[in-house]
């Protein structure tokens, strides 16, 4: 399965500025622009080729790229590199409370992990109880990753994979107890927003829960119209993300913190494949917000 590339190259999904995009072209070969106008939104072609033609100079191509590359950068490390973003994510470890305070919500129930990635909360439901968890992701390659995790540590009996995006759930109406999404779904349609909530909301018993974890600030109104409570929890102690090796750690933060040199020298002089969100310029995953899932009986 490709990226919804259609969906993140249309405005309302990213909001990505076409006119920007088509400044980024400049110099690329025929094929590839071709490739990304067959996949813009109709209405938005006829404008892509008249900015291509405009002349530019080389510092605006520069900063159209690295535009373009900051408005992508996560959603094609999501499709492309699925090995690279489970290494990055692994070590961002869940505030403990979060799930203790799901518990009740997840033991003895079956739980949808909406967005799975390579199994931080299906890992995080499978110790706290529950029954069956659907893990269901877009991406192939993080199903198998997930998969290999799951037949390492002996949890595959509890655990179904399942391919799909939150525009489609691969599931029956009125399937889970409760469903949750960890740091993905968002507002925008590309990663959720109505139509995703609507999917939520149907394969969602009546009287379950749907539960967002580790929203992002600029997220909170439009969950709370919604419906959604919000819940979160102060640091247990000065929170670090844990990397598998020190070589991990090193890779990873040249790769995704360059623009932060700090989180490279703190790796350097301390030596050990740890660093403090706070360093890396983010805080711990230590939030959710929940709504009930309520429901007409059918008559």
């Amino acid at each position: 399965m490709t990226p919804p590339y259609n969906r993140l190259l249309a405005n309302k999904g990213t909001e990505l500025e076409v006119s920007r995009l088509a400044q980024s072209l400049h110099g690329v070969p025929d094929i590839i622009i071709k490739r990304i106008e067959y996949y813009l939104p109709v209405e938005q072609q006829a404008y892509f080729r008249t900015i291509l033609l405009l002349p530019i100079s080389g510092d605006q191509i520069r900063q159209a790229r690295e535009y373009v590359l900051n408005m992508l950068f996560w959603d094609l490390t999501y499709w492309k590199t699925p090995q690279w973003y489970h290494e990055l994510t692994e070590g961002e470890v869940l505030h403990p409370s979060i799930f203790e305070q799901l518990e009740p919500d997840i033991h003895h129930h079956i739980v949808l992990d909406a967005a799975a990635g390579s199994g931080r909360a299906t890992f995080e439901c499978l110790r706290h109880g529950a029954r069956l968890v659907y893990a269901v992701d877009p991406v192939p390659e993080l199903l198998r990753i997930l998969e290999h995790r799951l037949f390492s540590e002996g949890e595959s009996e509890r655990v179904v994979l399942r391919q799909g995006g939150f525009d489609h759930l691969p599931l029956e109406n009125d399937s889970v107890d409760l469903a949750l999404s960890c740091s993905s779904f968002q507002p925008k349609e590309t990663q959720g927003g109505e139509s995703g909530l609507a999917e939520l909301w149907r394969v969602t018993k009546a009287g379950g829960k749907i539960v967002m974890i580790w929203p992002q600030p600029q997220e909170y109104h439009w969950f709370a119209s919604h419906g959604f409570q919000y819940r979160s929890f102060p640091p247990l102690q000065e929170p670090m993300v844990r990397f598998r090796s020190m070589e991990s750690a090193l890779r990873c933060v040249k790769r995704f913190y360059a623009k932060r040199p700090e989180s490279l020298r703190y790796l350097l002089e301390h030596e050990q494949p740890e660093i403090p969100y706070s360093i890396l310029g983010f805080k711990q995953p230590s939030d959710y917000c929940w709504l009930v899932v309520e429901k007409e009986e059918s008559l």
